[in-house]
């Protein structure tokens, strides 16, 4: 059984795909779980996936500018 929450889920992976993308990033991995993806008790689980250094000091710097750090 497809959890109920899949059409909401693709469409955050898809937000949050624009988000990183505007801000310069792309997480490769980036895609929904999908063991959790056809369970029933809650929401799928998103893949954040592996990423390089770079990556993720990208992604630190763009969390902190948006908490005004």
């Amino acid at each position: 059984m497809i959890s109920p929450y899949s059409h909401e889920a693709n469409s955050e992976v898809a937000e949050l795909q624009a988000a990183l993308a505007a801000n310069g990033i792309t997480l490769p991995s980036l895609n929904l779980d999908l063991p959790s993806v056809v369970q029933s008790y809650g929401p799928p689980l998103v893949e954040l996936g592996n990423c390089n250094l770079d990556t993720a000091r990208a992604l630190t710097a763009a969390l902190r500018k948006a908490a005004g750090r």
